[in-house]
Formats: C-alpha cells, structure tokens, sequence
C-alpha cells in the first residue's frame, strides 16, 4: 500500500512538473509558428502568395489538434508542421539533459510494446533455430541490445526489432525500436524509432553480420560484449577520422564527421601523415554519411585539393533580437581565441542592422602560391547523408581538377544554415532552425537536390572502396 501511494505521489509530482514547465501541446505549437514566422531566414521564400491559403489551413488545422494533444504527442506534431519547409536544419525534439530518467520514462511510458520477453525471445530463439528467417535474432549498436522476430500479426513477412536492454530511461525492454518487410530476398525499413522515439524512414541494407541503417546505426548480430557506457560519454567509432595506406600507390582518409570536437584529431590526423600525403599517387576521401560540423574541421586539407583558386559564396543573416542571442551569443569557448574576437565583431554587426538581412559574409576567393604534385588524383566518396559542412567541403572540393565525386546525390543542406537553438515554453523541447542564407542558393539551389557525383555508383555496388580503386579514369 505503501509503495502504491508513493508511486500515485510520484505521477502527481511529474504531472505537476510538466504543467509548472507550461507542457501544453497548445501553448508549444503556437510558440514555435510565431517563432520560425518571425525569425526563420527561409520562411518568406517558402511562404508565398500562392501557398499562403493552404499553409494557413495547415497551420490551423495542426494547431486545432495540439490544443487537445498530450505533451508526448507534440513532438510529432511540431515535426509535421515544421515539414512543411522542407529544411533540414529545421527540427524540434526533447531536451533529455532537463528531464530525470524517472521523467524521461513516465514521458514515454505509453510506447508500443511487444509481448516478448528477453527470456522468451532466446527460447524462441533455441527451439527454432533451423525455421528461423536470417535476420532474426539478437543484433546491437551502442547501448542498444534488440531482438528481431516475424511478427505474427501480419499476412505478409514483417519482422519487429524490440529493445532486450537500453539506458532504461529513453527506451526500456519490450518496446518496439524498428520494422522491417521483406519481399523476396530483399528487406526495407518500415520504420525506425530514434533515440528521442522520432519516426524516421532509413534505408537498410542487410548482410550476413551486420544491419546498415545509416545514420542510425550498424547492428551487429550477436549480444553486447560489454557494459555500454551512458549514451552522453558515447563516442561511436563510426565517427572517428582515420588515415589508411591501401597500397603502394592509394591511400584513404575516412572523415565521418566535422563536428568542432573532431577538429583537432582531423588536424593531427593529417599533419601526422604528411610525408604519406606527398607520395601517395591516388587520395581517397570518404565523407559518406558526413553530417557536417564547421568548415574549420577540413581547412589543413585544401592544400592537397588545390590546382586553382576556390570560390566561396557569401551568406546573408536575418538579424532579429532571438537569431542574435540564442545563435551567435552562445558560449563559444572552445574555439581559439581569433574566432571568438570575429563571432564578437560580427555580433556588433549584426545588432547594428537590426531586423535587416544583413550580408554578414562577403563572397571570397581561396588563392595559394602553389599546387602539390601529389596527390595526382582525389576520389571523393559521398552519398545522401553527406550533409551542410559535409557538402561545403564537396562545393570547395569539386573546383579542383584532381577531384571526381563517386557515390549518391548528397543531403542537400547548405542553402541555409547557422544554427539558433531555442527552448518553448516547455523547457523539455527544443527547436533550431537556421538564420542565415548562401548567396549560392540564388543561383544554385541545392536543398533537397544535393551535389550530383561525377560517376554514380550503382545501387547493387557493396564495396565503394573498391569500386573507386579500380575505377579507370580517362
């Protein structure tokens, strides 16, 4: 009786917190349409005369159903109407740093489960194993430990991926992570619940040992090996720069990311490897599934790209009061000491052109004295979740002329950018959308279309590395 009334004071509790917090799905969705209205650099070139009728029905409708929507069912909801825009670098989700793992689970607590058990799963497993369909199993990535099983519910072959062990708090045991269909020998992703119980729609290839969802993931079959640590100290060795002498003539740099905490590790990973640099005959850079960063991450490596001079379109900002303090006033301290003074200096720019489109960033031209022989020719590997700094490296990239592009059309995220994050009322969301605009995009649009390779890879190639080693140039 005891732990019943505590556990009825605990709810009480939480609700009370989200109410004190303003949670009302509400009251969040019309804070975010005053705020991207007001402060999204895109929104007057998405929001036209002709579309402004069956926006405003779109928004009313949406707003209509927030009104009598739980906290749990914003997310979502915001998502939809921020779709809209067809903006990448637009998104709103839930701040897990203001939440305790008690209030994190109470949020989520009403997530499609499973009726399978670790303990069921595994004698399934055990007693079936000469029926069982290829992928099933038990796979795992990062903190994550999923069963896979066919779901009986369904006529056609449908499998279900359910967590067996997580961080007990974002997602718990028996709740359903991912479906697949499979049709003939070939297996596609229904869905795919992120770590924040988003809905997202991966491609997924599948091999013998290994589940391909992209940017969500590389599961390997079997359990984990060790104690996962806390999804915040997670470093995933997918994003992890490397350098790798294929052969006597080829090397390959591995660039998966350019967030600011990867720079000095890019920077060293290339000083250290100069001398490799200067003789290899054949570069291969790989910045497939690259979600982007800062541009400083890949400065040390124009060098190696140069023959002639590069040039950068500049940026205009929408210089509102909000665009100003929650983008360019945020704490900086990482950066050296000459980019916090510019950030300083632009800032002062920027309040003195309130409420303007101020071109904070001029159009230049990168010229240097000379260009190394070697390498004599750069392959660059990209595909669709090459993403922002991720493509401003290809845009820079692509005006050498030892450079050729293999793989996919990239993400298509650099016609706007500059992140500004913000808190609703509700201080367990968070949105960002970007304030400032290339110059690039008036002439050459690429959101949503992407950089187009030299030579595409075909869909049924597994191995890029090796397709590109063996390609014959003209």
């Amino acid at each position: 009786m005891i732990k019943y009334t505590f556990c009825l004071l605990f709810l009480f509790l939480l609700a009370f917190s989200l109410k004190a917090q303003n949670c009302n799905c509400g009251d969040n969705f019309r804070f975010v349409v005053e705020k991207i209205k007001k402060n999204y650099i895109g929104y007057n070139d998405k929001v036209s005369s002709s579309n402004q009728l069956q926006f405003q029905k779109f928004t009313d409708s949406l707003q209509n159903i927030a009104t009598a929507s739980s906290p749990y069912k914003c997310t979502g909801l915001i998502r939809d109407w921020l779709s809209f825009f067809e903006d990448k670098h637009i998104d709103f989700g839930i701040d897990f740093s203001k939440l305790s793992p008690d209030s994190v689970r109470f949020f989520f607590e009403n997530e499609e489960k499973t009726r399978w058990s670790e303990s069921i799963f595994k004698s399934y497993l055990k007693n079936n194993d000469e029926r069982l369909d290829s992928i099933e199993g038990i796979w795992n990535f990062g903190i994550y430990e999923i069963g896979i099983v066919k779901d009986s519910t369904k006529r056609d072959l449908e499998f279900i991926g359910f967590v067996i062990k997580a961080d007990s708090a974002r997602w718990m045991p028996q709740q359903i992570k991912f479906k697949i269909k499979k049709t003939g020998n070939q297996y596609e992703t229904i869905y795919f619940s992120g770590g924040d119980h988003s809905i997202n729609y991966p491609n997924l290839i599948v091999q013998k040992d290994l589940l391909d969802f992209g940017l969500f993931g590389r599961w390997k079959r079997g359990e984990k090996k060790t104690k996962a640590a806390s999804p915040s100290k997670i470093v995933p060795p997918e994003l992890m720069a490397s350098f790798k002498v294929l052969d006597d003539q080829t090397s390959l740099l591995t660039l998966p990311s350019f967030d600011i905490k990867y720079k000095s590790r890019i920077d060293s990973l290339i000083d250290n490897n100069k001398d490799n640099l200067s003789t290899t005959k054949h570069l291969i850079i790989d910045v497939r599934d690259n979600p982007g960063g800062t541009t400083g991450c890949f400065e040390k490596l124009i060098p190696y790209l140069y023959t002639n001079p590069i040039h950068i379109d500049g940026g205009i900002v929408l210089a509102t009061e909000d665009n100003i303090r929650d983008c360019y006033e945020k704490d900086y301290s990482y950066s050296s000491l000459e980019t916090r003074k510019k950030i300083k200096k632009n800032n002062e720019k920027l309040r003195a052109h309130l409420g303007e489109l101020y071109p904070l960033y001029k159009p230049e031209t990168i010229k240097l004295s000379k260009t190394l022989k070697k390498p004599e020719r750069i392959s660059i590997l990209i595909n669709k979740n090459t993403a922002s700094s991720g493509e401003y490296f290809i845009l820079r990239a692509e005006q050498s002329k030892k450079v050729t592009l293999f793989g996919q059309n990239t993400s298509g995220m650099v016609d706007y950018g500059e992140i500004a994050i913000t808190h609703p009322p509700c201080v367990f969301f968070t949105l960002i959308y970007p304030v400032a605009k290339s110059l690039l995009s008036l002439k050459r649009p690429l959101d949503n279309i992407g950089i187009a390779p030299n030579v595409r890879i075909p869909e049924r190639e597994k191995d890029w590395i090796n397709f590109v080693r063996n390609y014959k140039t003209n």
